[in-house]
């Protein structure tokens, strides 16, 4: 069984800066209800399907299937959920762990999120100088929500970075 244990971090832009070459993702949902989402992505030349189940705690199950680049680009087009998300992903590690911060484009511009997956819920971590508010618990930071709910039209319901 496969499991996603995340934490999920706003990120001050004052303070944080791409030290490489990102790359850019593609998204989509086949599905994005609560009780199950089914996503489709294309990052960089890489296509790929994954079912996620409902988050408990910072807890989910996940089953990641790398698919054909070309099924992938065709399932975005044809039958996801719209509007695609589109982001720049670049990872970074920072006291011996690695994060993934992304950069979202399109409808949901100028939101910037830095995640890390941990092997236990438990496990204590060390956060980066520009990681901000926590949001792992805060359902509209789901990509999957992001469609029905871009950032744009978020306004004065937005958590900042430093709260």
């Amino acid at each position: 069984m496969a499991l996603e244990i995340e934490r999920k971090y706003l990120v001050d832009t004052l303070l944080w800066r791409p030290h490489g070459a990102g790359v850019l993702y593609r998204q989509g949902y086949l599905s994005s209800v609560k009780e199950r989402v089914v996503r489709v992505r294309i990052a960089g030349d890489r296509g790929s399907l994954t079912i996620k189940g409902t988050t408990t705690g910072l807890t989910r199950l996940e089953f990641e299937y790398a698919i054909p680049l070309e099924d992938a680009s065709v399932l975005l087009d044809r039958l996801c959920e719209r509007p695609l998300i589109e982001k720049t992903r670049y990872r970074e590690s920072f006291a011996g762990r690695s994060w993934e911060i992304d950069v979202f484009h399109g409808d949901n511009d100028g939101l910037v999120v830095a995640e890390i997956e941990l092997p236990k819920a438990t496990d204590a971590i060390v956060l980066p100088p520009w990681a901000g508010a926590e949001v792992s618990n805060d359902p509209r930071y789901f990509n999957s929500n992001l469609i029905a709910h871009p950032y744009k039209h978020w306004r004065g319901n937005r958590a900042s970075p430093s709260s």
